[in-house]
């Protein structure tokens, strides 16, 4: 308790707390506070306070954390070992209350109030309760990093007559309380925690981790997109095992109830430098929970093959990962190069897709948030391919994924014999080339409305701020890449014969000449509409027919055919 508010009313990590005093407390700590600023000495009065119950008592608060101990017996360690190295004593209890930068400044007195709600919604301090209250105190020290007013809650978990704070589930309880406090006091709703949609925050550490190694993003982040693109593109959870490790992940199941049973989750890692060797720095693991709420195992298998001859492969590739003993298959799919010219074939699966999406109703946020999921999957996949830094495409991944974050219950079942996205991913993923070609455009074409029906969902559900953010991507990050792709296109004239080394099918035909009408900036958008309306009509018809075609008033020719192409007058 001493170093948690010694540390509240000093200058902090970064010399960013100013003014720290109290603005509200359990009454025992009210009458002992001193008023404005708190010196170093006060501080520690203040702690020795707070902490009174738990040493007259001699009350210990134990708490064990699960996933640790799951984690160390995974790694082998004793049962007994792991649990005593996964109990900690956590008899102070700290957290934040923090408002948006853009809302402004509290008055002392408003957080004063705040802070006596939130306490007794946590059942700390309720006078309508039978339970003793236990002291706590409301720190206030000016605005986060960020920007954002806030205040800091230390309370001891041990009641005034020596019995302990239940603080089971205590985060979705705060999160539930602060929903109760915005709408009671006129602040700024939080949209994603009432639709149970929020996302996991950068933590500090993970930052500073990134910052001192200066990546671009923090291992998370990058681990979570690599994740997702490899959980979209494989059929069997085998080959999501495979995929990961060859990527350079670490990778490590959790089995059940500690046992080398049935494997009920997993942990990834980044590999260690050889510079994080030497320095003796271990692994930092993340289970898949904790890079997305959609990325767990359970959820992961509803969208695999779950066939007994699937999950007896996928027992054999997680021992394997267990050992550290190398793949048990070395020719399985995700080591198959794929044709750069199936990148229309992803197209066209997109596009089935995108009619699928179409018969969605808007109220199905579990089926809108797999589409989601599934679609940044496809992104991820793309950035692997082609993005050394995380660009527009990292991006839209990372945008459409929180569009993916639902709650547990909220499952949405994988409707049969539908196309989904995963031929797409798997393409983007293992394509043999990166030189792009007309194709990708068509590709980026279709997930753009893909993208678009997405946002739409979101607005006809009501989720404006979430809407807004999938269109303010589209507008931004999806441009960024088409103009990429333009850029790289070759150069001469926008519809012009092209020397082709077979002949092309009907549909490849369609691709082309729809990316290359969308690249002229001469015409306007709806000749552009006309011309590759008339020119897919033309598509497969008999040479004998075209010259009719090409000889009515009506039809506008296209140079594919080896017809005339149409003048200025019959443009306008």
């Amino acid at each position: 308790m001493t170093g948690l508010v010694v540390y509240l009313a000093g200058p902090g990590k970064s010399n960013e707390h100013e003014n720290p005093h109290v603005v509200a407390g359990h009454e025992s700590i009210v009458f002992a506070a001193p008023a404005g600023e708190l010196s170093h000495e006060d501080a520690i009065a203040l702690a020795g306070e707070l902490d009174t119950a738990r040493v007259v008592f001699g009350t210990e608060v134990s708490v064990t954390s699960r996933r640790k101990m799951n984690a160390a017996i995974d790694d082998g360690v004793p049962r007994s070992v792991a649990l005593a190295d996964a109990t900690s004593d956590q008899n102070v209890w700290h957290c934040s209350l923090s408002l948006n930068p853009e809302e402004g400044e509290l008055s002392d007195e408003k957080w004063a109030t705040i802070a006596a709600d939130f306490m007794k919604e946590m059942d700390f301090d309720d006078a309508d309760s039978p339970r003793a209250p236990a002291r706590w105190v409301a720190i206030r020290h000016g605005k986060t990093t960020a920007g954002g007013d806030h205040i800091h809650i230390a309370a001891s978990a041990v009641r005034e007559d020596g019995t302990k704070v239940n603080t089971f589930n205590d985060f979705k309880r705060a999160q539930a309380a602060c929903n109760v406090l915005e709408r009671r006091h006129d602040l700024v709703v939080l949209a994603s925690r009432e639709a149970e949609r929020g996302t996991r925050g950068i933590k500090p550490a993970e930052a500073a981790r990134a910052r001192r190694s200066g990546a671009p993003e923090t291992a998370r982040e990058s681990m979570e997109r690599t994740v997702r693109a490899c959980a979209t593109a494989s059929k069997t959870e085998a080959e999501f095992v495979r995929r990961l490790r060859a990527r350079k992940l670490l990778v490590r199941p959790r089995y059940d109830k500690g046992s080398a049973g049935e494997v009920v989750g997993y942990s990834v890692a980044t590999t260690p430098t050889p510079a994080d060797r030497a320095n003796g720095i271990k692994p930092v693991w993340y289970g898949g929970g904790r890079l997305s709420k959609d990325l767990t195992l359970p959820r992961l298998r509803d969208e695999w093959d779950q066939s007994e001859d699937a999950r007896t492969a996928a027992a054999a590739e997680w021992k394997a990962t267990r050992r550290g003993t190398a793949v048990t298959v070395t020719d399985g799919r995700e080591r198959a190069p794929i044709d750069p010219k199936l990148v229309a074939r992803a197209a066209d699966d997109i596009g089935k897709w995108n009619t699928y999406l179409a018969s969605i109703p808007a109220t199905d946020t579990a089926q809108w948030a797999r589409a989601a999921g599934r679609t940044s999957g496809v992104f991820a996949a793309w950035s692997a391919r082609v993005e050394t830094t995380p660009g527009p495409l990292a991006a839209a991944a990372r945008t459409l994924a929180d569009s993916a974050q639902i709650s547990a219950h909220q499952r949405a079942p994988v409707p049969k014999k539908t196309i989904s996205a995963g031929g797409a991913a798997l393409i983007m993923l293992q394509l043999a080339t990166d030189d792009p070609t007309a194709a990708y455009m068509l590709l980026l074409q279709q997930l753009s409305k893909t993208v678009e029906a997405i946002a739409s969902a979101h607005r006809a559900a009501g989720d404006l701020m979430r809407a807004r953010a999938v269109e303010t991507m589209s507008e931004v990050q999806l441009h960024s890449v088409q103009a990429r792709l333009r850029e790289t296109q070759p150069a001469g004239p926008a519809v012009d014969t092209i020397e082709r080394p077979r002949t092309l099918s009907a549909g490849e035909q369609r691709a082309a000449y729809a990316a290359e009408i969308d690249s002229r900036t001469d015409i306007s958008e709806e000749i552009k509409q006309v011309l590759k309306a008339r020119h897919a009509d033309t598509v497969g018809i008999p040479t004998g027919n075209k010259r009719g075609l090409a000889d009515s008033p009506d039809t506008v020719p296209n140079r594919t055919f080896d017809t005339p192409e149409p003048s200025n007058e019959q443009e306008r």
